[in-house]
């Protein structure tokens, strides 16, 4: 990797006389694109949500309702690296509340499409503006992290997961019972997101314009050589696809195994659910600090590899045992996203909007793939069989040993 000196490499700089945000100030932004990633991803999930709605009134097949996904999915997933490259080079604060109109704009078409084509345009929408907001907001994250950038990205990523989990209740509440149109009550959030981040955007610019006028430049030189870093670059991919493979045999199936194993209501398997989501929360939380302390690549080890053995028994306890290990392996495995991408960031300082939308678009895809493959695994097999086999995906933790150490190197360019 060649040095590349950008507006956003200066950002984690300590701050200089002219424009010394207050620890108060840092956590108002951070706190606020957390509220916003709620938002965002509150607003996605309401798509797989209504999924019933708009089969019966579309008289739509699986093969369609699958296409809508993978649209939205695709869209997500193929720009997000792309736009974090774009704006490594020429940062746009405004993209923020950009990316939330595009949201906006996907919702309104929702509530009033009248063909499955505009359908597929809708969930195009919500693609493009999770693809702007993931890494712009991954960036500011890490600007107001105040050095802490375990802390900061954990925090920020915490939002979205309680997005995720709170959108399909909302959507329960206040959309089945008006129907499509329901949708639009959601516009409400996607105003105050916007609204928001026009805040965020403010401060964001004159972060950005007071580290344009400083007089000492600051390069930043890649860690190790080109060849290492794609390599370690490789393994932290692999490492992304079995926490989100193993996480979509949870989140997508883990109702209908907990039905299909123990025979229990509908609305036990919802609180079991609503278990492994907080679980998940929980660890997503504390990945990000425990990396700050003891480095991110301990935390990669103890989070892939150490869900291991709790995987593997997973298959075989019976339900209060699998309650008690599911709650285990949620905390455990989900700790692991923010200390990859901290990792990831250093690894390539000075392209953090490209490895944020890389990441992020990687974890998003492999989420889709993973959860249709799964679907046509149990299909042709059983559900209880695609556990017994993700059981063994953390085992790729192993390759975490081949990470290099770039913990002195990270803590020589901050200080």
């Amino acid at each position: 990797m060649t040095p590349h000196k950008t507006a956003d490499s200066q950002a984690v700089a300590p701050a200089t006389p002219g424009f010394s945000p207050t620890e108060a100030t840092l956590l108002s932004v951070l706190g606020a694109v957390s509220i916003c990633h709620l938002i965002n991803d509150m607003m996605q999930s309401l798509l797989p949500s209504i999924y019933p709605i708009l089969k019966s009134s579309f008289h739509l097949n699986y093969a369609q309702i699958g296409l809508i996904t993978f649209t939205f999915q695709i869209t997500a997933s193929l720009l997000q690296p792309f736009i974090g490259h774009f704006t490594d080079r020429r940062p746009v604060p405004w993209s923020l509340p950009i990316g939330m109109a595009c949201t906006l704009i996907g919702l309104v078409m929702l509530a009033y499409a009248p063909s499955f084509g505009l359908l597929l345009i809708a969930g195009s929408l919500f693609g493009v503006g999770s693809a702007i907001f993931h890494p712009e907001s991954s960036r500011v994250a890490r600007m107001a992290s105040g050095g802490k950038h375990g802390f900061a990205q954990s925090f920020f990523q915490v939002g979205g997961n309680t997005g995720t989990a709170v959108g399909p209740l909302l959507a329960t509440a206040i959309i089945l019972p008006v129907g499509q149109r329901g949708v639009l009550w959601f516009t409400l959030f996607a105003l105050l997101g916007i609204a928001i981040l026009m805040w965020v955007g403010r401060w964001y610019k004159e972060r950005l314009d007071h580290l344009r006028t400083r007089k000492a430049a600051h390069h930043h030189h890649d860690p190790l050589p080109r060849r290492q870093v794609l390599f370690a670059l490789g393994i932290l991919m692999l490492l992304v696809f079995s926490k989100y493979f193993y996480i979509a045999s949870l989140t997508s199936y883990y109702t209908f195994y907990l039905i299909s194993r123990f025979h229990i209501s509908v609305a036990s398997s919802q609180f079991h659910l609503f278990l492994l989501f907080g679980a998940i929360a929980a660890g997503t939380l504390i990945g990000g600090p425990v990396g700050d302390r003891i480095g991110r690549k301990l935390v990669i080890w103890v989070s892939i590899l150490g869900a291991l053995p709790f995987t593997l028994l997973l298959p075989y306890a019976n339900l209060f045992w699998t309650s008690v290990l599911s709650v285990f392996i949620g905390v455990i495995i989900a700790s692991a996203f923010s200390a990859i991408l901290v990792y990831a960031q250093e690894l390539v300082p000075g392209r953090i909007g490209m490895i944020s939308g890389l990441f992020f678009g990687f974890a998003f895809g492999m989420g889709g793939i993973g959860a249709a493959v799964l679907g046509v695994l149990a299909d042709h097999t059983s559900i209880d069989y695609v556990y017994h086999l993700c059981a063994y995906l953390p085992a790729i933790g192993l390759l975490t040993g081949l990470l290099p150490n770039i913990e002195p190197h990270a803590r020589k360019r901050h200080r």
